[in-house]
């Protein structure tokens, strides 16, 4: 969704009135989560994707009716039969979207959010999109204060508690209450969009790999950073796509680190004064994923290292190395693809075997 909020912005600057349709839960090979959404303009402009374009064109007339009543509406779309040649989803998944009208007013907090997310402020749009009255109605959360109000007091405050722990875990999906906000309850469903900082990348060692695999990073939508102790190799002249570069010893800054379960952490060094003791330190994070560089007999020394300086059985296991995923990878280009490979499969928890030998859903969920 933050993809569409400049153009709404713009759109409002403009006096015009939008209309946003937002994916609210999906099933099978869907192709966008929960939270992708698109506006149309009063205009007719268009911007964003629910559906990879599948059922854009159906949405687009759709948006035209809300704009023109101020009615939100609920809709599901799918595929079975003759439908997949129509309006649908031919990749045999299930998207449920709710569309509404925004005016200049009816969203007030919206640059404020703008704001949130280009500091890199974790922030959370609650929207009911399902119950009585109160559907439509929008509520700001972030950790210093709510902004909004969903109907009635106890809803209001209710959503806010629960969205504030969504927060912390960068969730985004759909809450069910009672119309007062009663919990266990399914009168209303509350769809709760949480923008927050980019993901970590922390690349450990300032080598040409490291340079593509920074590139690999941003692609992926992370926040990189590039740390090496050798200023004369770790310059930003070298590492044009990366966030940060840092000269410091690899243990020593990440254990300065706030590290979070949505960092990777990929340690390119394989020498063992300075990749021993980053994956020490490494390993006593909650990080996403960890993987080292090196031949595999360069990863048994290691090992037989990282043992030495206390590492269990446990811990080394968490460690993916050799780093990436076998595909032939030989120049760092090619091995940074590998790296974001195993990256993507570590955090999806799949195969990693090619589609065409599997039987499972293309488009996983997390659960």
């Amino acid at each position: 969704m933050r993809d569409v909020l400049a153009g709404i912005l713009t759109a409002h600057a403009r006096g015009d009135s939008v209309a946003l349709a937002t994916v609210v839960r999906t099933w099978k090979s869907a192709p966008r989560p929960a939270g992708a959404a698109l506006i149309v303009t009063a205009q007719g402009e268009v911007s964003g994707s629910v559906s990879g374009g599948c059922v854009e064109a159906a949405l687009y007339e759709l948006a035209a009716q809300v704009i023109s009543t101020g009615i939100p509406r609920y809709e599901s779309y799918g595929v079975s039969g003759d439908a997949a040649l129509q309006v649908g989803l031919p990749c045999g998944g299930v998207i449920e979207v709710f569309v509404e009208r925004l005016t200049p007013t009816s969203w007030a907090d919206l640059p404020g959010v703008m704001q949130s997310i280009e500091s890199q402020v974790s922030v959370a749009l609650a929207t009911v999109v399902r119950g009585s009255a109160h559907v439509g109605r929008h509520l700001v959360v972030r950790r210093e204060g709510v902004q909004g109000d969903l109907g009635n007091q106890r809803l209001t405050d209710t959503v806010a508690a629960d969205v504030l722990g969504l927060l912390e875990s960068a969730t985004t999906t759909v809450l069910h209450y009672g119309s007062e906000g009663q919990r266990l309850e399914t009168d209303l469903e509350v769809l709760v969009n949480v923008f927050a900082p980019a993901p970590r990348m922390i690349i450990f060692g300032a080598i040409d790999f490291a340079a593509a695999l920074s590139g690999a990073g941003k692609l992926l939508g992370f926040h990189v950073t590039v740390v090496d102790a050798r200023a004369v190799f770790a310059t930003a002249k070298r590492f044009p796509q990366a966030d940060a570069v840092v000269v410091d010893w690899p243990h020593r800054w990440l254990a300065a680190q706030e590290v979070d379960a949505r960092t990777v952490i990929c340690v390119l060094t394989h020498d063992p004064k300075f990749d021993v003791p980053a994956l020490i330190a490494a390993i006593s994070t909650p990080a996403a994923y960890i993987g080292a560089m090196g031949s595999r007999r360069t990863t048994a020394d290691r090992e037989e290292r990282l043992r030495e300086a206390g590492a269990t059985d446990a811990d080394i296991a968490r460690i993916h190395a050799p780093i990436g995923l076998d595909l032939g990878a030989r120049t760092p280009e090619e091995t940074a693809v590998s790296i974001v490979a195993e990256i993507i499969q570590v955090r999806w928890g799949t195969s990693g075997v090619p589609l065409t030998c599997g039987t499972d859903p293309i488009h996983r969920r997390r659960d």
